[in-house]
Order: structure tokens, then C-alpha cells, then sequence
């Protein structure tokens, strides 16, 4: 029979609230690190040196290929057998971020790919350094783009660390493990760590939306006519754009 006593006791037990903050630290360094790794994969596979978009390719395609949950196992119990000894959170970071950078990498791709040869040829015509072409002109437009995706990408992120605790990593569902083992109440222990998953992952839904509602406010009409100095840069780009076109 269902115990709201246990339920209740489970939700606020301390170390239920540990393995939720292990959780969010896990997530949030795994997605830094893996954007960082990503954006030079990316690079590499745009590259026009061959050795290097294979090697990014290849790296792309194993990673994605395989399960994480292998991987995993792989890189703790694989790696000390070649004299690479990590520690349970060592392999598990190594892991997410290796997996997610590989995803993360299309992204960074995709949304850089979808800004128009034109905006930048416009901004060079206009004595634009390759930096400052790169940061008013791309970043701008390819972020309104890549935000929807990198967000969803965090929210699946925040769900898959619960495949580190087969490794013995003490995040949120192996701590769930611990207190359901000692009180041996599996559905309430299993539904308070569905609702803390589920309170984390709609905070990250505010705050998607907010970053995707700032992103896209250089695209807005009303917010244009405010004259706005990366707006005007935006608008004398696509300007040179159609003239070089033409």
C-alpha cells in the first residue's frame, strides 16, 4: 500500500537533497565543459584540412553511436586496464562530457552554417575585424538559432546523469536507491526523485525561455526601432549583403 508518511520522508530526507545538488553540478559542468569541447569539434569538422574533419568526424560518429551507459562502464572499469586510473566522478565527467559534446558539436555547426556568407563578406566590406565579425554579426544571429536546441540538450543532460550511478556516483537516483533499500518503499522513493527531476526541469524551462526570449530580441520590429548599436551593425550588414549579392 501507497505510504504518504514514506513519500514525505523520502522527499526531505537530507540525502535526497544531497544527491539533487550532486545532480545539478554534475549537469552543469558536464554542459560547459561539452560546449567548450563541441565548439572546437565543430571547427575541426568545418575545416578545410582533411586529417582534421576525419578525426572530428570519426569522433562524431562514435560517440553517437553508441550507448552512453557504455561508454561509461568503458572509460572506468576499460581505462585502468591501460595504466588511466579516474575516480568514480572523474570517469563520470569525462563520459558526459565526451557524449554530449558529440551532439552539442551539430548544433554549434548547424547554427553557425545558418547565418548567411553574405552577413559576414558585408561586415569584412565594412572593416570589420574577424573577431568583431564574430561576435556582432554570427554570434548574435546563430544564437537565436542554436539556444532552442542547446537548451533542450541541457534539460536531456540533467536526466542522463542518472546513468552515472552505475558506477557508484552519488547523484540523485543512487541515493534514492540507498533510502529505498532501507525502507524498502521503491514507488515512493522512485516518485520523489521523479518530482525532483521534474522541479528541476521546469525551473530550466523558465530560464530557456527567458535566454530565448533575450536572444531573439535583435529580431524583434519594435525593438529594431529602439536603434539599438549591434541592430544598426546587423541591419547596415544585410544592407552590404544584398548589394554584394546584386
Amino acid at each position: 500500500m501507497w505510504s504518504w508518511d514514506a513519500f514525505f520522508s523520502i522527499l526531505t530526507s537530507r540525502q535526497l537533497l544531497e544527491g539533487a545538488w550532486v545532480t545539478i553540478w554534475l549537469t552543469v559542468v558536464s554542459m560547459v565543459l561539452g560546449l567548450i569541447l563541441a565548439v572546437a569539434v565543430a571547427a575541426a569538422r568545418s575545416s578545410r584540412f582533411l586529417p582534421l574533419r576525419a578525426v572530428s568526424g570519426f569522433y562524431v560518429w562514435l560517440m553517437r553511436g553508441t550507448p552512453l551507459l557504455v561508454q561509461l562502464v568503458i572509460i572506468y572499469t576499460g581505462l585502468p586496464q591501460v595504466g588511466i586510473k579516474l575516480g568514480v566522478i572523474q570517469a563520470a565527467l569525462l563520459g558526459l562530457v565526451l557524449n554530449e559534446a558529440a551532439y552539442l558539436s551539430e548544433i554549434v555547426r548547424s547554427g553557425l552554417l545558418s547565418v548567411p556568407a553574405g552577413q559576414t563578406e558585408a561586415a569584412r566590406a565594412l572593416g570589420m575585424s574577424p573577431a568583431k565579425v564574430f561576435r556582432v554579426v554570427v554570434l548574435p544571429q546563430a544564437l537565436r538559432v542554436m539556444i532552442p536546441p542547446l537548451g533542450n540538450s541541457f534539460n536531456g543532460l540533467l536526466k542522463t546523469t542518472t546513468l552515472v550511478s552505475v558506477i557508484s556516483v552519488q547523484e540523485l537516483l543512487r541515493r534514492t536507491q540507498f533510502l529505498v533499500q532501507v525502507n524498502f518503499r521503491v514507488l515512493e522513493g522512485l516518485c520523489a526523485a521523479a518530482l525532483y527531476f521534474l522541479v528541476l526541469t521546469t525551473l530550466w524551462g523558465l530560464i530557456q525561455r527567458m535566454l530565448e526570449a533575450r536572444a531573439g530580441k535583435g529580431y524583434d520590429r519594435n525593438y529594431k526601432r529602439k536603434g539599438t548599436r549591434d541592430s544598426k551593425v546587423l541591419d547596415q550588414s544585410a544592407l552590404e549583403a544584398e548589394a554584394v549579392n546584386r
